[in-house]
């Protein structure tokens, strides 16, 4: 009884709050939005039937405002617990970034659309096939199948660093067409993991012994068999043209240029690519908040 008292209580609250709402008194507004912020998530859809209901066009902008902010503060902490506790899940990572802008996300949908790639692959590999050979039928699939390419035309745009645009578009930047390429092999054994290179992510094929762990560049790089470019196609090639890469940019050939990056950095990487994007077209309030996520990510790094 105690319980059900406490969420009529709760919902009264709620009410008593929304008729606040179109208040002109800033002050009082302010304490309206922190309580429905303190709230959170549960008052939501309270506040749509709210929306939906008014005429009033301060409320309803007040109201999204409000929306926004819990949604925001939601996937803030969601994010710091991905980074402490589930970073071996990528696409769970990718996923929760996908949320800032696509709040309603049908997750299932993305998981389907993976699995049927997974899928097609899958009935093209047995166990005699090289290294080689694996990813020339993942390209096959990848980029002639289900026809995923490189969005020369709007290289910049934030929809290539949502997973579920680039899944619908088939077009994307290198990082997700990466990240796609990554989560398709980690569910099929294969050891392709994501390198990042500066203004540029591809991705390494280890050899089966390789160990993650090993730091030392040169170890590190004997395991490595060969890279990948799934911006072109999932193109092959060699150290050496990272060495070439680097050259063309002036830049020193360090250890973390060619050795397999974590999960949490794809996520960050994916974060600056956004903020560069939204910084384009002048989102400023957009590009705050998505600096703030990527404070999340560095203080638990």
């Amino acid at each position: 009884m105690a319980r059900r008292k406490n969420t009529e209580m709760s919902l009264k609250e709620v009410i008593a709050l929304i008729t606040l709402l179109d208040d002109p008194d800033e002050i009082i507004y302010e304490q309206v939005r922190n309580r429905f912020v303190t709230l959170g998530p549960p008052a939501i859809p309270h506040l749509e039937t709210a929306w939906e209901n008014s005429f009033d066009a301060i409320m309803q902008k007040r109201i999204e405002a409000i929306i926004h902010t819990i949604q925001l503060e939601t996937l803030q902490k969601a994010l710091k617990e991905w980074a402490l506790e589930e970073s071996d899940d990528l696409l769970k990572g990718v996923l929760l970034l996908a949320r800032y802008q696509y709040s309603d996300l049908d997750e299932t949908k993305i998981r389907k659309q993976l699995q049927q790639i997974r899928q097609d692959v899958w009935l093209e590999l047995h166990e005699d096939l090289t290294a080689l050979e694996k990813v020339k039928i993942i390209n096959h699939i990848l980029f002639e199948v289900h026809q995923f390419s490189g969005n020369i035309t709007n290289y910049h745009a934030p929809q290539n660093s949502f997973i579920n645009n680039v899944l619908e578009s088939k077009k994307g930047n290198p990082l997700m067409l990466s990240v796609i390429y990554i989560l398709i092999c980690k569910e099929l054994n294969i050891p392709v993991y994501g390198i990042n290179l500066p203004q540029h992510f591809v991705l390494a094929y280890l050899n089966d012994y390789a160990n993650l762990m090993d730091v030392n560049h040169k170890t590190l790089n004997n395991n490595i068999l060969f890279y990948i470019n799934p911006f072109s196609k999932g193109l092959m090639f060699n150290q050496k043209d990272i060495d070439q890469f680097l050259k063309q940019l002036n830049l020193e050939p360090e250890a973390k240029y060619y050795q397999p990056c974590s999960n949490i950095d794809v996520v960050k990487r994916c974060l600056s690519n956004l903020v560069y994007s939204y910084e384009k077209l002048g989102y400023l309030e957009k590009v705050a908040e998505l600096k703030n996520l990527e404070k999340t990510l560095n203080s638990d790094n």
